[in-house]
């Protein structure tokens, strides 16, 4: 099992290009929550997938939950939270299909719930998914490095995706110092051109191989960094580049997410031998334009 530590939470979509919120005139609900929509993407593509973490015990929170189940994802480590507000985003699209969010509720506090069982997740993982998302807070983080150093201690592949959003942070500049900690030891580190750079410490506009190379001199065994319509490519222990995956863009949401879920199965199909990660990356390609070709987050 995947093992995926992070939230989950409600998407309201306006489907159509606005220019500004208040033109919207409907929402529609859709799943949502970075870690979440990697677990779905990887059970989506083959592999057995678990999500840790958990929601509020409302009635979003149960919508969410059914959700999850109906999936298949394991929720062992899933808790509906008495007296905890279920995030909503609402979620908005300009005439560039760019996403505004709008969210109302806090997610990640709900992913204390597994404080107490993490270690029991990690021992029944195949590998560990975790985002940056999760190191914003003190409790969060502290949950996540744990995780984190239990699963390299017991040699569990971990896979790091830094999905920095700066109005998360209170200091851009520790997400930067906090993701080229979690790097050290890391299987896989996705990250798309933007955060490659970030972290590398390069100017905006880098050259994305030196951007992943850097990745890996961090402590990445495999760096990938995902190019939008132009594919990815990958640096480390396994080398090489895709091509895009041709799709009529709906919107971006859950691209990144589903990219990660896809690869992740990928190497859950190969025995987690990273030498062969490259072979993974147009399944994980494909996924990412698949969920470009909807208004949700998964496809």
């Amino acid at each position: 099992m995947i093992l995926c530590l992070g939230e989950a939470i409600v998407d309201l979509v306006c489907e159509r290009e606005v220019d500004a919120v208040d033109e919207a005139d409907a929402f529609a609900p859709r799943f949502g929550g970075a870690l979440a929509n990697v677990a779905v993407a990887a059970m989506r593509a083959g592999a057995e997938a678990g999500l840790a973490g958990g929601v509020g015990d409302d009635p979003w929170g149960r919508w969410l939950h059914s959700r999850l189940e109906a999936e298949g994802i394991d929720l062992r480590w899933f808790s509906l939270v008495a007296g905890l507000q279920t995030p909503i985003a609402f979620v908005t699209f300009d005439r560039a299909r760019e996403p505004s969010f709008q969210i109302y509720g806090e997610g990640i506090e709900a992913v204390r719930a597994v404080a107490g069982r993490i270690d029991q997740g990690i021992e029944a993982a195949s590998a560990f998914v975790f985002g940056s998302n999760t190191l914003v807070g003190d409790p969060e983080r502290e949950l996540s490095l744990h995780a984190r150093a239990l699963a390299l201690e017991r040699g569990v592949p971990v896979m790091f995706d830094p999905n920095i959003r700066e109005h998360r942070w209170s200091d851009p500049e520790s997400a930067v110092t906090l993701c080229r900690e979690a790097c050290t030891g890391a299987a896989v580190v996705r990250a798309n051109r933007a955060e490659a750079a970030a972290i590398a410490g390069l100017p905006q506009g880098a050259d994305p191989f030196e951007a992943a190379e850097a990745l890996h001199a961090l402590g990445a065994r495999v760096a990938v960094v995902t190019l939008g319509p132009d594919g990815a490519i990958a640096r480390g222990e396994a080398t090489g580049e895709v091509a895009g995956t041709p799709v009529e863009v709906v919107s971006p949401l859950g691209a990144g997410d589903a990219f990660m879920g896809a690869l992740a199965a990928g190497l859950d199909q190969r025995g987690w031998d990273l030498a062969r990660t490259v072979e993974a990356l147009p399944e994980a390609t494909a996924a990412g334009a698949r969920a470009c070709g909807t208004w949700g987050a998964v496809a």
